[in-house]
C-alpha cells in the first residue's frame, strides 16, 4: 500500500458505486477502503485463485453487476493479478474501463533522470542467480531504459548481477515510492551495488530499479549496418556491384566499403 494521498477522487467514487470489489487481499484493502468511508463488498482475487475466480466474476458481470479490480499496490496486471479476468471480459464483449492511479514504473521513471523517450518494463527478475544473469543478458542490447521490480531482500544480489552483466551503466534505485521512507539512489551499477551493500536500510521494502539502455554511438551503429548489408550482397553479387548497391542503400563511402570487402575476402 502506498501513500493514502495517492488515492484519486474518481477512484473513490468508482469503488463506492460498484457492486463488488475484487482485491488481492481483503485484509490489506479493507483498512484503505474504510479510511475513505467505502463499504462496498469485497472478494479475494489473487494469483493463487485467479483462474478459478475469474469465471465466477465473469458470470456476475454478464448478469449486469459492476465489479472493480484493485491490487495491493500499483496497477492491476502490471506485475499483479488481473490479466485472466480482463482478457476473458474483453473476449466476452464486456466493457473494461481503466481508472488511472499509482504506477511504480512510471512514477520511478518520471523522477529518475534517465532517458524516458523509450523504456522497457521487465517486471520481477528470476530468483536464481544463473537464470537472473541470463535474463539480464537477454535484455542487454535494449536501447531504452530498463525498469524492473525487486524485493528489498534481493536488491543487492540483483544489482550485483546487473553490474556483472551490463558493466558501469547509469542506474537508479527507487525504494518505497510515495511512502514515508522513499529514497532515490543514483550511480553506475557497481557503485550503486556498493551503496546498497553499505546501507542495509536500502535492502528493505519495495524497490524499482532503472538502468540506462545500450546507447551505442550512432557512427558505430551506421558502420555495423553498412557491414551487414555488404556481407549479404557480397555473398550473392560480384564485388563491385555489391559495393555499389551497399553505398546506395546505406550512404556509406564506396571506396571504404570496397576496401572492407577486399579485406574480408582475403581473410
Amino acid at each position: 500500500m502506498g501513500n493514502l494521498e495517492d488515492m484519486t477522487p474518481r477512484a473513490c467514487k468508482v469503488l463506492t458505486d460498484v457492486d463488488l470489489i475484487a482485491c488481492e487481499d481483503t485484509r490489506h484493502s479493507r483498512p484503505l477502503l474504510a479510511h475513505f468511508g467505502i463499504g462496498t463488498a469485497l472478494t479475494a482475487y489473487h494469483e493463487h485463485n485467479e483462474r478459478l475466480a475469474a469465471p465466477k466474476l465473469l458470470a456476475r458481470l454478464r448478469a449486469g453487476a459492476s465489479i472493480a479490480l484493485i491490487s495491493d499496490a500499483g496497477t492491476p496486471l502490471v506485475s499483479d493479478p488481473g490479466y485472466v479476468l480482463v482478457q476473458q471480459a474483453r473476449a466476452a464483449g464486456i466493457r473494461v474501463v481503466p481508472v488511472p492511479g499509482p504506477s511504480a514504473p512510471i512514477c520511478a521513471l518520471s523522477a529518475a533522470g534517465l532517458p524516458s523517450d523509450r523504456f522497457l518494463f521487465l517486471g520481477f527478475p528470476p530468483r536464481a542467480e544463473a537464470a537472473r544473469r541470463a535474463w539480464i543478458a537477454a535484455n542487454a542490447r535494449e536501447p531504452g531504459t530498463l525498469i524492473l521490480f525487486e524485493a528489498g531482500r534481493r536488491t543487492l544480489a540483483t544489482l550485483a548481477d546487473l553490474a556483472a552483466v551490463l558493466g558501469p551503466r547509469p542506474a537508479v534505485l527507487a525504494r518505497e515510492l510515495t511512502k514515508r521512507f522513499e529514497t532515490f539512489l543514483t550511480g553506475d551499477l557497481p557503485a550503486l551495488a556498493e551503496q546498497v551493500r553499505a546501507d542495509p536500510e536500502q535492502q528493505r521494502g519495495e524497490c524499482v530499479m532503472l538502468v540506462g539502455g545500450e546507447r551505442r554511438d550512432a557512427t558505430d551503429h551506421g558502420a555495423a549496418e553498412q557491414q551487414r548489408v555488404l556481407d549479404i550482397l557480397a555473398a550473392e553479387l560480384p564485388l563491385k556491384q555489391a559495393v555499389a548497391l551497399t553505398a546506395r542503400i546505406t550512404g556509406g563511402n564506396r571506396n571504404r566499403l570496397y576496401r572492407q570487402a577486399l579485406s574480408a575476402r582475403r581473410n
